[in-house]
């Protein structure tokens, strides 16, 4: 059996670096013939695994959710199907928290050459592709602003410290949104399409019920507040993580599309993903099997 392993020697501060030796050891000893590869810049591994999935008989990866989302990415585009393990380095990794695999990179590392499979959704945005959440607006622009040293140096408080600086000026996005029959035309200032039971860290900001292989999304649009009684409001939702207001918009589907007049920019994973006026969303269905904890005991859901 052949693996190629590939990981990101930036994520999580290159910690990697410390369990390296024992982490390709478990490999090694789970008789599996290890190719390593290390990327070189944001993209390598969506090409990397591109042009070499059908020479190996499993792809494990470490790095950040971005790195997952690279050979993902490069795995559809081989139209090869061959399991993924994770072995999650980054600040967040909030993928790998829904998916239960281990903090610890031993650990996860473990789990990675084990045949715990999990048939996993995965998002079609506009022929790209995303894991677990696609997004736009307020903070979404943090994310792949803040400089990669700053996030392995502050990880969360990075995300917050950057955001803090932008409250006082507010941007919103006038967006037409169709799914399942139903047109919403509005002003956002967020929106998130999400596959994950945590998104930026925070458990439970997606909802209850949240299942990884549904084939649905789980999307949530916050409007522009007119006022600051309604930027309270909106705050107070967030901050309890319920629902209960005119001001967020909160559904599942297998499919969306959002038409602006302006360009909006959108991050996959958090990482760029180009300006949009016009932009589909498919939920593909099971696309990707991931080796995870989560296979043993089927769907994930959060109550």
């Amino acid at each position: 059996m052949k693996v190629l392993f590939i990981f990101n020697p930036h994520s999580g501060k290159g910690l990697i670096r410390n369990d390296l030796l024992e982490i390709v050891d478990i490999m090694v000893k789970a008789s599996y013939e290890v190719t390593i590869y290390t990327t070189q810049y944001q993209g390598d591994a969506i090409s990397k695994v591109e042009k070499e999935a059908k020479n190996f008989d499993r792809i494990i990866c470490s790095g950040g959710d971005g790195t997952l989302d690279e050979v993902v990415t490069g795995l559809i585009k081989s139209g090869v199907d061959i399991p993924v393990g994770y072995i999650p380095a980054g600040s967040t990794n909030d993928f790998a928290n829904s998916l239960e695999i281990p903090k610890g990179m031993v650990e996860a590392a473990a789990v990675a050459v084990t045949d715990q499979r999990f048939p996993c959704d995965v998002g079609d945005f506009n022929g790209d592709t995303f894991v677990y959440v696609a997004a736009f607006g307020l903070f979404t622009e943090v994310s792949y602003q803040t400089s990669q040293e700053l996030k392995n140096i502050l990880g969360h408080v990075a995300y917050i410290l950057e955001g803090a600086k932008s409250l006082h000026d507010i941007s919103s996005h006038k967006m037409q949104v169709e799914h399942d029959g139903v047109v919403i035309q509005d002003d956002f200032i967020y929106g998130m399409v999400t596959n994950s039971v945590s998104v930026g860290g925070f458990k439970g900001i997606t909802g209850s019920d949240v299942h990884l292989d549904d084939g649905v999304f789980e999307v949530t649009l916050i409007k522009n507040p007119r006022n600051p009684i309604e930027l309270n409001e909106i705050l107070a939702c967030l901050t309890s993580l319920i629902d209960d207001s005119d001001l967020i918009y909160s559904f599942k589907t297998n499919e969306i599309k959002f038409t602006s007049k302006e360009p909006v920019g959108w991050t996959l994973d958090g990482e760029f993903g180009g300006e949009h006026t016009e932009l589909t969303i498919k939920n593909l269905q099971k696309r990707i099997e991931i080796i995870a904890p989560i296979a043993q005991h089927g769907a994930i859901e959060k109550k």
